[in-house]
């Protein structure tokens, strides 16, 4: 009597590619509650804030000579600090909690996962924020019918600065998921973004000097403002300039983690 040989299964490690890394950090985002808090903290300010200026708007008054849009999405500023926060969480998050190590040891070339964490932050971060313009646009608009400030979607500017706010705040975020991740520590990073992003221009900007007032204008706050308004603000930069501009800081700010991931242990 002969007994027929028998074979064992073997099970092929799943290939590593950058759309599954891709996955895995959409998954760590949404399956955190710090993202949704920041989030919505980030849609509330903005929609409140709009809210409160369409509700208590005069014609003539002190605000009247202000860009439409830009008067209605005031809220941006606080927002950008939200969403810079979840930036950092992303990154400097893992390091405090040691998720890294396990994050690194599955993607051992590293870089990927940086990529993969900015293009998920970039795409949840400006279709959130450009939903939110939009809608915060549309309500403050049933406020100021019967104002000088009445304004539509279709008027000249208006959707270019919308896309730009969410464009502008996006690309800040950005700026502080860098820093998260090459000063690895959540408070580290997120003192340097408030202090060094937001403060420091400000105070640069009182220096009496012609030509420290026209660098301070392609800062990220200042080059963000200027994406933000559908009439150009005087002394601020052209749209264009200020994108650029904005994109290089993102650029920069990414540039150094990914160095310090090529070089530096866990």
């Amino acid at each position: 009597m002969t007994t027929a040989p028998t074979t064992t299964a073997t099970t092929r490690p799943a290939r590593l590619t950058p759309l599954r890394v891709l996955h895995a950090e959409w998954h760590k985002l949404w399956t955190v509650r710090s993202t949704w808090a920041t989030l919505l903290a980030a849609v509330v300010l903005v929609l409140g804030v709009g809210i409160l200026m369409g509700a208590t708007y005069t014609s003539g008054g002190g605000d009247s000579d202000v860009d439409t849009v830009l008067l209605t999405l005031y809220g941006s500023q606080l927002s950008a600090i939200a969403l810079a926060v979840l930036g950092i969480l992303l990154t400097a998050g893992e390091y405090a909690t040691g998720l890294v190590r396990a994050t690194l040891t599955a993607v051992p070339r590293r870089l990927p996962v940086l990529w993969a964490k900015a293009a998920v932050f970039t795409a949840t971060v400006f279709t959130v924020s450009l939903a939110t313009a939009l809608l915060t646009f549309e309500v403050a608009q049933v406020f100021l019918d019967d104002t000088d400030q009445a304004a539509s979607l279709t008027d000249d500017g208006v959707l270019g600065a919308l896309a730009g706010n969410a464009a502008g705040v996006t690309l800040l975020g950005l700026v502080a998921l860098g820093l998260g991740a090459a000063l690895r520590s959540v408070p580290g990073a997120l003192g340097a973004f408030i202090g060094g992003v937001m403060v420091l221009p400000e105070v640069i900007g009182m220096l009496p000097y012609g030509w420290v007032e026209t660098a301070v204008r392609y800062f990220p706050t200042q080059a963000a403002g200027a994406l933000g308004t559908a009439t150009p603000l005087p002394g601020a930069a052209t749209p264009g300039a200020a994108l650029l501009a904005l994109l290089l800081w993102a650029g920069a700010a990414l540039a150094v983690p990914a160095l310090s991931l090529r070089r530096r242990d866990v």
